[in-house]
């Protein structure tokens, strides 16, 4: 099988593998559930309105999460759920803005995909504040600030997760008056820090029973900034609003260390046994194309990757003149995640191994149970490691019942090499295509 070119790559496709297993945490730090557990009298919901949207129905709701920094947050929180669709269960996600229209339209597409009510928590993080900060300047002014005070409730992502546990508290009281019957167990996702903000809802709330995290390629950030420095010949120009604050490189002090622990979902990562879908783009500007790696293995539990190709950080492809396609391909992986959830179908069991051969070849070793309907390897090349503006190109991978499918081939002649497979599935009608993790070779590389 002729793979990347003049490229060959090996892979099998075999029974299932156990996970990797989970490496020892350290102790969990108590400032995130000292603020989560903090009172807030003012915090409460009431419904703005309702309506039909179609084949579901829509309400708004007007939430006040808490008082932070003497400054009240509240929130829009749209539910959408389609007529005679159970209901204890459901999708909650967390963004930024406020309602809409459009963002009603979002969430009952969704519904419809994976048959289960859907809740957007909006204004995650409530802004602007501070003269006009928004957004990572915000976040980075909050860093600052509690390393000039030491005030451990500063830091952002702790209003935000303690906004998506209130959001929980008030779907559980709106569902049993409104439907009935009351949720019991939600599905958390979100993007880039509201993906950050996911990962810190799950570590804190048992309510969480798997969460989809977004374009949040950042776990062991302390390891990942330095794996920067060699990817990308620095520190990605997405995240200035932290290195122009002096928060990067990370200063080596007792009070940052605290900090970024704090902050770091690798700190709580002996908490996520939960299912775990993490869905990123290929060509993310954010983060090293295979930031992924430092993370992966140290994950707990049913974990599964989505990689977009030819997608940065609104995970939407791209074509080869950069015209923008669709998100759909996100769209679907997460939705089918979902669904395998909500459905109580087990998931396929994925495993893989990248290896290089004695005589240098590369080699990428995949089981699967069951066997997927389709499999392809995507690739791209580069003059340096730093893949972000890399074209990504794919091949099918033929499947034979019964037997392995093997391709071999050497290194790159020259420069660098990023691969991985994905292996395609469906349930209820929904495509799904599980990854793999990637790869990067260099020509130079033992």
């Amino acid at each position: 099988m002729r793979l990347f070119g003049k490229f060959l790559l090996p892979l099998i496709l075999l029974g299932s593998v156990a996970l990797s297993p989970a490496k020892e945490a350290s102790a969990i730090p108590a400032d995130l559930a000292n603020y989560l557990t903090k009172a807030e009298p003012e915090s409460g919901w009431k419904l703005e309105d309702s309506k039909d949207f179609g084949v579901a129905k829509v309400w708004r709701l007007k939430l006040t999460s808490q008082t932070w920094q003497g400054i009240t947050w509240t929130h829009d929180l749209l539910v959408v759920r389609p007529t005679d669709v159970p209901t204890g269960k459901m999708l909650l996600l967390n963004e930024g803005g406020s309602a809409s229209e459009q963002k009603a339209m979002y969430a009952a597409l969704l519904a419809g995909k994976i048959k289960a009510p859907v809740a957007i928590l909006l204004g995650i993080p409530n802004q602007p504040l501070f003269d006009g900060k928004k957004e990572d300047n915000l976040i980075a002014e909050t860093f600052v600030r509690y390393l000039d005070s030491g005030d451990a409730s500063w830091p952002l992502l702790f209003p935000m997760v303690k906004s998506v546990v209130k959001a929980m508290d008030s779907l559980q009281e709106f569902s049993k008056q409104e439907w009935g019957g009351q949720v019991e167990k939600f599905i958390v996702g979100g993007g880039s820090k509201r993906g950050w903000t996911t990962w810190l809802t799950a570590a804190s709330d048992p309510r969480v029973m798997a969460i989809t995290p977004m374009v949040i390629d950042v776990l062991n950030m302390r390891e990942q900034l330095t794996h920067q420095q060699k990817s990308l010949g620095g520190t990605s120009e997405e995240i200035s609003p932290y290195t122009s604050r002096g928060l990067v490189p990370i200063p080596d002090t007792p009070r940052a260390n605290s900090l970024w622990t704090m902050v770091d979902p690798w700190t709580y990562r002996e908490r996520f046994t939960m299912p775990k879908l993490i869905v990123l783009g290929n060509n993310d500007p954010y983060w090293s194309t295979d930031a992924l790696n430092l993370y992966w293995d140290a994950l707990p539990g049913e974990k599964y990757i989505s990689y977009t190709p030819n997608a940065g950080h609104d995970l939407t492809e791209r074509d080869a003149e950069g015209k923008k396609l669709t998100a759909d391909r996100s769209i679907n992986n997460v939705s089918a995640f979902i669904r395998y959830q909500l459905s109580g179908k087990p998931l396929p069991k994925l495993g893989w191994r990248h290896s290089t051969e004695p005589d240098g070849s590369l080699k990428l070793t995949v089981t699967a149970d069951p066997a997927p309907q389709q499999a392809r390897l995507w690739y791209a090349r580069s003059d340096t490691r730093d893949f972000r503006k890399s074209r990504w190109e794919s091949q099918p991978i033929e499947l034979k019942e019964g037997q392995p499918v093997i391709a071999a081939g050497p290194k790159p002649d020259k420069g660098f090499i990023a691969y991985y497979a994905d292996l395609g599935y469906q349930i209820d009608g929904l495509p799904q295509w599980l990854c793999t993790q990637l790869r990067v070779v260099g020509a130079e590389d033992k």
